[in-house]
C-alpha cells in the first residue's frame, strides 16, 4: 500500500529504512509453457537518491560504539581488576586486559554467550570497529593470556550512570547486537588468517559459507572444500581503486564477498557491474592469457576472496585426477568423483577408504550405480540412503515415472550371465531386495501422489505379483518384517511404508495416513471454484480443474469462434492478456488480481473491481479485543494446515516449471505463498487505516508482540510476513507512531530487524534457523530463492548427461521442508487444544480445495494494494 502518509522529518524516514533495503514479493511463474524462466522473488530497491548502504554502515558503526561503551561500563562495574598493567617479555603494557580474561568474563556476564567462540566473535566485532584495540594493533582477536587489549577510554569515556534496571536492559541490548554480528566478524577473522594456519573447524566454517556464494554454486562439495583451504582474504578501502588493468598478467581469481566493482574495457568503457557473490579473473588463469578487462572498485570497503593461480591450477589437477569416467560404445555414460571416505581427515587411510560420488551420467546408469551401491545392512543415515533419497526427490526432472518404472522392472527380472547357480540365485535375491528397498522409500516419499499416476500403480501391482511368485524372497521378507517395523522414515505428513509391511498386506499404501484437518491438499485432478468477471463487474462462477488451460476455461465460458479474450488485471489497472495454452492461472493470481472475460476491443476499457481497491475502514476495534497470543496462535494453526498440504515435490515442480511435468500441480505451494502476502499486506493495511495516533501506536505494539510470539512458536514464515508488513514504506513513514513505542518494544523490534538483515545471503536468519528444532515453518520465500539460485546457476545437463550434483543440491534444500515437519505440530492456541481439534476432525469429510480458499476470504477482503492512496492526519 503506497500510502501518502507522513508524520515526521526526512531524517526519520531514512532511519526507519536502515535495516532493509529490499521488499519481498512472492510472484509465482505465470508464464506459458513456452517460458522457461523462473520469476521466483521480485526485489524492489529503495529510491536511488537514498544511499542506504552507506547510511546503514554509519548507523551500524554508531550502534557498535554505543554497545562498546555499555560493555566497558559493565566491565568497570563488575570486574575493574581485569584492567591493569601487564608485563610480557620484559615489556609493560598499561591498563589493559588479556584476551582469555575478557572471554571468561563475557561468558560469566550473560547466559546469552554460550561458548568461547561466540565470545571471541563478540570481541572481534569491537576490535573491527576500533572500540577494542590490541596493544600491538593486531587485527584478529586471540583467546590467550599473552594477548592484551584495551578500550580507548579517552575517545568515549565512561557511560553516564543510570538506574540498575536501565543499565541491565542496555547491557542485554548491547550483547544481543554484538552476538548477532559476531558470526560475520568471526568468519572475517578466519579468512584473514594465512590458509596454513586455519584449523579443521575453521575450514568447516568457510566451507559452509561457500555453500551460499553464487560464484561457486556449480562446484562439487570436494572442490569447495579444497577452495576453503586456499582462499585468501583481500580488502580495499577506497572506491576507485584499480584491482588490475586490462593486459596485466593473470595471477588470481577473485570472488566478491562484499561490495561491487565496475568492469571496464578499452574502447567500450563500462561494460558491466559485478556485485556480491559474483566472480572475475578466472578466464585469464584457465587460458593463461592477459587480463581482458580492467576492474575498478565501485564503493568503499570492498572485500574479496582470492584464489592464487598456483592453487587454482592445483585444484583443477586434483579434480581431473579424482574423476572417473565410465564409457559405453565410445561415449561417457557415468562420471564419478573419488574422495576419501569420511572426509579429508581420512586421506591417508588404507583399505577400502574411498567412496565414489555420482557427478553426472545417463539416468539409467545413475540408477544402476545407485542400486549397486545400496547396502542392505546400512542404517538410514548411511551415505547410500542419502543418495537414494536425493535421486527419488528429483527423479521426475530427468527420469519420469514412464522411464523409472520399466527400468526398475528390468533390473528386478535381470539374471546374471556368469557364475554358479548358487551365486546367480544369491545375486538375484540381493538385487531384488535392493529394488524393494528403493521402491519402499519411493512410496514413502510420494505417498498418495503415486495413486494418481497410472504408470506407477501398474508398476507396483506387477512388482507385487513378482514378489508373490518368488517364495524365497517372500519368506525372507516375512523374517525381516519385525526389523522393518522398527525403522520409520518421516516424510511430509506421511509415515513410511516399508516393503515388508506393504507386501505383507498386498498394499504399498497401507501405512500412509490420510491427513486430518479442515484444509486438505489440492490434487491435480481436483476441481476448484473459479470466478471470471465481465466488463460490467458481474461474474460467472465455475467448478473447473486446478490445471485448466485458458483455452479450456474459455470454451466453458463462451461459444467457440468468438472474439473473446481472458485478461488478468490488478488493482492499479495493469492488464495482461493470457495466452490460450497457459495453465493453472487461477491458483497463481496475486492478492488483488482478478480474471476478466471480454472482447478484444473492451480490454482497454476494463476497470478494477471495488473489492480490488481495498477496504475503507480497518478492524482496529476487533483487534483490540483479541489478545496477541490468540491471534498468533490462530495464525500458526492455519499456517501449519497450509504448510502440511505442500508436498516436497511441489518445490521441484515450481522451480523447474510445472508445465514440464505431466499431471503435476503446485497449487498447495502457491496457496501457501499467497498466505505470506495476505498476512504482510493485512498488517500494513490495518496500520494505515487506523486514523487515531494513540490507537495506532497500540496497534503497532500489538503487531510487534504478535511477531514475537510467532517467533517463539517457530513460525518464521508469518513472523517475516508481519515484520515486512511493519516495514512497508507507508508504515515506516509514521514517525510519531513509532516514537510512541516503549523503549523495550523498540529494542525488540530492532533485534527482529537485524534477524531480517539480507546481508551475506541472510546469514543472521540462517544461523537462527539452524538452531531451531522441529516442528517449525521456514521462511518459504528464501527457500525458493535458494532453489531458484541453484537451478539458474547450474545446467541440468552437462554434455548430454544429467548433472546429478545439481540434483543433490536441490534435494538438500527440499529436505529442509522434511526436517521442519519431522515432528508433529501441537497447537498453542488457547482457543482450541490439539486434542479438541483432532476429535473434531476425526469425523470430518474431505472438503474441496475451494473451501480452504474461502477460509481466507475475510483476511483477503481487507487487503489493499501497494498503490492504494490514503492519508492520515495526526
Amino acid at each position: 500500500m503506497q500510502a501518502d502518509l507522513f508524520d515526521g522529518s526526512r531524517d526519520n524516514i531514512i532511519n526507519m529504512q536502515l535495516f532493509r533495503s529490499h521488499v519481498y514479493h512472492m510472484q509465482p511463474d505465470r508464464g506459458s509453457a513456452e517460458t522457461d524462466t523462473i520469476r521466483g522473488i521480485s526485489w524492489t530497491p529503495l529510491p536511488e537518491n537514498l544511499d542506504t548502504a552507506e547510511t546503514l554502515k554509519q548507523f551500524s558503526s554508531e550502534r557498535v560504539w554505543r554497545a562498546g561503551r555499555v560493555l566497558y561500563s559493565a566491565l568497570l562495574e563488575h570486574a575493574p581488576a581485569l584492567i591493569r598493567d601487564r608485563k610480557h617479555h620484559l615489556k609493560t603494557y598499561r591498563q589493559c586486559s588479556s584476551g582469555r580474561e575478557l572471554v571468561d568474563w563475557l561468558i560469566k556476564l550473560s547466559t546469552s554467550v554460550q561458548s568461547r567462540s561466540q565470545a571471541v566473535g563478540v570481541l572481534q566485532v569491537l576490535l573491527d570497529e576500533g572500540v577494542l584495540v590490541h596493544v600491538k594493533q593486531e587485527l584478529n582477536f586471540q583467546d590467550r593470556d599473552t594477548q592484551f587489549y584495551r578500550f580507548p577510554e579517552e575517545e568515549f569515556g565512561v557511560e553516564p550512570a543510570a538506574n540498575e534496571k536501565e543499565r541491565e536492559e542496555e547491557l542485554q541490548e548491547a550483547l544481543l547486537l554484538l552476538i548477532q554480528m559476531g558470526p560475520d566478524a568471526l568468519l572475517t577473522m578466519i579468512l584473514r588468517k594465512p590458509p596454513n594456519q586455519r584449523t579443521a573447524e575453521e575450514l568447516e566454517v568457510i566451507f559452509e559459507e561457500l555453500l551460499h556464494i553464487k560464484a561457486v554454486a556449480h562446484l562439487s562439495s570436494s572442490v569447495r572444500r579444497e577452495l576453503a583451504a586456499v582462499l585468501v582474504f583481500e580488502s580495499h578501502a577506497k572506491a576507485g581503486t584499480v584491482l588490475f588493468s586490462q593486459g596485466d598478467k593473470g595471477t588470481s581469481w577473485y570472488i566478491i564477498w562484499k561490495g561491487s566493482v565496475n568492469v571496464v574495457t578499452h574502447g567500450k568503457g563500462l561494460v558491466t557491474t559485478l556485485h556480491e557473490g559474483d566472480d572475475f579473473g578466472q578466464l585469464a588463469l584457465v587460458n593463461d592469457a592477459p587480463r581482458a578487462a580492467t576492474i575498478i572498485l565501485r564503493e568503499d570497503c570492498c572485500h574479496f576472496l582470492r584464489v592464487d593461480k598456483q592453487d587454482f591450477i592445483h585444484i583443477l589437477k586434483d579434480v581431473e585426477a579424482n574423476t572417473v569416467r565410465l564409457e559405453e560404445h565410445g561415449k561417457v555414460v557415468l562420471v564419478l568423483e573419488k574422495s576419501p571416505r569420511g572426509g579429508p581427515a581420512n586421506q591417508g587411510a588404507s583399505g577400502n577408504s574411498h567412496k565414489y560420488t555420482v557427478m553426472s551420467g545417463t539416468p539409467e546408469k545413475i540408477l544402476e550405480h545407485l542400486l549397486e551401491s545400496v547396502r542392505l545392512d546400512s542404517g538410514c543415515s548411511d551415505l547410500t540412503d542419502t543418495c537414494m533419497t536425493d535421486f527419488l526427490r528429483t527423479h521426475k526432472v530427468f527420469m519420469p515415472t514412464s522411464l523409472l518404472c520399466p527400468a526398475l522392472l528390468h533390473h528386478y527380472h535381470a539374471e546374471p550371465s556368469e557364475g554358479s547357480e548358487l551365486e546367480k540365485a544369491a545375486y538375484s535375491l540381493n538385487k531384488k531386495q535392493k529394488i524393494l528397498r528403493l521402491v519402499g522409500q519411493w512410496v514413502s516419499l510420494y505417498g498418495a501422489l503415486l495413486k494418481e499416476d497410472p504408470i506407477a500403480m501398474d508398476f507396483l501391482e506387477r512388482l507385487t505379483e513378482g514378489v508373490q511368485s518368488d517364495s524365497r524372497l517372500t519368506s525372507m521378507l516375512r523374517e525381516q518384517l519385525q526389523d522393518h517395523r522398527k525403522t520409520r522414515i518421516s516424510e511430509s505428513s506421511y509415515q513410511t511404508s516399508s516393503p515388508a509391511q506393504a507386501l505383507n498386506h498386498l498394499n504399498w499404501f497401507t501405512n500412509l495416513e490420510e491427513r486430518l484437518g479442515s484444509c486438505q491438499p489440492i490434487r491435480a485432478q481436483d476441481k476448484v471454484l473459479q470466478k471470471y468477471f465481465r466488463p460490467d463487474h458481474t461474474f460467472v462462477s465455475l467448478m473447473l480443474p486446478v490445471n485448466v488451460s485458458v483455452q479450456e476455461a474459455m470454451s466453458s465460458l463462451v461459444n467457440p469462434g468468438g472474439n473473446q479474450v481472458l485478461v488478468k488485471m490488478n488493482s492499479s489497472g495493469d492488464k495482461l492478456q493470457l495466452k490460450l495454452d497457459a495453465t493453472a492461472v487461477h491458483t497463481a493470481l496475486g492478492l488483488n488480481e482478478r480474471l476478466f472475460i471480454c472482447t478484444a476491443d473492451q480490454v482497454d476499457k476494463l476497470t478494477p473491481l471495488k473489492e480490488q481497491l481495498g477496504p475503507e475502514e480497518g478492524t482496529t476495534d476487533s483487534l483490540e479485543q483479541m489478545s496477541s497470543k490468540d491471534l498468533a496462535g490462530q495464525l500458526s494453526d492455519y499456517d501449519w494446515e497450509l504448510f502440511s498440504c505442500v508436498h516436497q515435490v511441489e518445490l521441484v515442480y515450481y522451480i523447474f516449471g510445472q508445465h514440464k511435468f505431466r499431471g503435476a500441480t503446485t497449487a498447495n505451494l502457491q496457496r501457501f505463498m499467497r498466505r505470506f502476502n495476505e498476512v504482510q499486506y493485512w498488517v500494513a493495511t490495518e496500520m494505515c487505516l487506523c486514523s487515531e495516533l494513540g490507537r495506532r501506536a497500540q496497534l503497532l505494539r500489538k503487531f510487534i508482540k504478535i511477531a514475537s510470539i510467532l517467533k517463539e512458536q517457530k513460525n518464521l514464515n508469518s513472523f517475516f510476513a508481519v515484520m515486512f508488513g511493519l516495514g512497508n514504506s507507508a508504515v515506516r513513514r509514521l514517525a510519531l507512531t513509532w516514537e510512541r513505542l516503549p523503549n523495550k518494544t523498540k529494542r525488540i523490534h530492532s533485534a527482529y530487524e537485524r534477524l531480517m538483515d539480507p546481508s551475506l545471503n541472510h546469514r543472521a536468519y540462517r544461523l537462527a534457523f539452524s538452531k531451531l528444532s522441529p516442528p517449525s515453518i521456514p521462511f518459504i520465500p528464501l527457500l525458493l530463492k535458494d532453489m531458484t539460485f541453484i537451478h539458474e546457476g547450474n545446467e541440468t545437463h552437462l554434455h548430454s548427461l544429467v548433472n546429478f550434483e545439481k540434483m543433490r543440491m536441490v534435494a538438500k534444500t527440499v529436505k529442509i521442508v522434511e526436517n521442519c515437519r519431522s515432528q508433529p505440530y501441537i497447537s498453542t492456541s488457547p482457543q482450541k487444544s490439539r486434542s479438541d481439534r483432532l476429535s473434531a476432525e476425526s469425523a470430518a469429510v474431505r472438503i474441496s480445495a475451494c473451501k480452504c480458499r474461502e477460509e481466507t476470504t475475510r483476511l483477503q477482503d481487507r487487503q489493499t494494494n501497494i498503490s492504494t492512496p490514503c492519508r492520515l492526519q495526526h
